[in-house]
């Protein structure tokens, strides 16, 4: 079903230039947006395909709103990007029927276990003994809460998910490990989205904690005992091990490592793939990752890499040979 401008706008706000009856069949880029197509433009790098688009109505910033062709509705808003996040789930909203609250008939619910009377439980999922699920959260399906693992309000998470399956943890014995029981569980705190096919390991002994508004992505493993601070996202494939401490606020890039036992403070971003070794105590932005080239040079950089220390040792050397 179409929206109307001026339907958009009552919802959301912003300044529309432009036809209010015009009627919006779908949300698109500006490449190749049509007509019937709703866009928008937030980085000013993209300033041609703005002059170019095709678009019924752009998005924009009262700074660029003069740069959209002649003719093209706009409207104007001072955080563009966010008022289209926005509006998609304005359209979702529209297009999507609601989902009912309940519990899917394959699902398995532990009698132990308590569901909020407004969350859904998708099919396929598990719901073990003691788990808690808040109000408003989905469940998609073949999702598993463990033994007293407890979701917050308005959580999503994806299929595939595994919040509280044990924590690694073993002590050897010889030749062999023992098992080392982990008597903890997981806390999610709310307004938390939990991407498909993510694992979320309970403690050993205390919880792990997500805290509010986090955001992961697919295919992210968060280890024992990790505490991840309010509103931090991280991309896909992210790997936090065993008792790492994430603060508030911080971004890591899809495919990092945040080693264990580290404490990453609030407002850092870390790049994709860099290794975290060490704590990270101001915030910033963080990168460790070797540039990429052809295998023959790696190889030679990397040789030359492994000898940097020897090299560092001959010139304190020098230095102090040097000394007048």
């Amino acid at each position: 079903m179409p929206l109307s401008l001026a339907v958009i706008v009552e919802a959301l706000g912003g300044t529309l230039v432009g036809n209010p009856a015009l009627e919006i069949q779908g949300l698109a880029p500006l490449e190749s947006a049509q007509g019937q197509h709703i866009s928008f433009l937030s980085n000013p790098r993209y300033q041609a395909q703005l002059r170019a688009t095709h678009a019924g109505c752009v998005i924009v910033s009262a700074a660029l709103q003069a740069m959209a062709p002649e003719g093209t509705a706009r409207i104007v808003a001072d955080n563009p990007y966010l008022y289209f996040a926005r509006l998609t789930q304005l359209w979702r909203k529209h297009q999507t029927a609601e989902r009912k609250p309940g519990i899917h008939a394959t699902a398995v619910v532990d009698p132990s276990a308590s569901v909020d009377a407004s969350a859904f439980i998708g099919p396929l999922c598990v719901v073990e003994q003691g788990a808690r699920i808040g109000p408003g959260s989905v469940l998609k399906s073949r999702v598993t809460v463990g033994e007293d693992c407890v979701i917050g309000a308005r959580c999503i998470l994806h299929a595939g998910v595994v919040i509280g399956a044990d924590g690694f943890g073993f002590a050897p014995d010889g030749e062999r490990w023992e098992k080392i029981e982990q008597l903890g569980a997981v806390r999610i705190g709310d307004d938390v989205e939990i991407g498909a096919n993510t694992c979320i390991d309970r403690g050993a002994l205390q919880d792990t904690v997500i805290e509010d508004g986090v955001k992961l992505d697919n295919l992210i493993q968060i280890g024992h005992n990790v505490r991840v601070g309010r509103n931090t996202a991280m991309a896909g494939c992210v790997g936090v091990a065993g008792s790492a401490t994430i603060g508030e606020h911080c971004t890591i890039g899809g495919g990092a490592v945040v080693l264990g036992h580290l404490t990453i403070a609030s407002g850092v971003n870390i790049s994709a793939a860099t290794v975290v070794t060490k704590s990270i105590t101001k915030p910033g932005h963080y990168t460790g990752v070797f540039p990429l080239d052809d295998n023959a040079s790696w190889e030679r950089n990397a040789a030359t890499l492994k000898q940097l220390h020897t090299l560092r040792d001959r010139i304190k050397t020098l230095e102090k040979e040097n000394k007048p």
